[in-house]
């Protein structure tokens, strides 16, 4: 198992680490959700069309 002690950096690097993984999960999300109007308008699209 690694070791996971920074010693000094440990004050910067965890929070770092955990700023990083909030962004990633927003940007996941907000991808997600973007997808999921995309799809709905894009069935709405096609459904007028017929």
């Amino acid at each position: 198992m690694p070791d996971l002690d920074m010693g000094a950096y440990g004050a910067y690097v965890w929070p770092c680490w955990a700023i990083s993984a909030v962004v990633l999960t927003a940007l996941t999300m907000r991808a997600l959700m973007a997808s999921r109007r995309w799809k709905s308008a894009l069935k709405r699209l096609e459904d007028d069309r017929l």
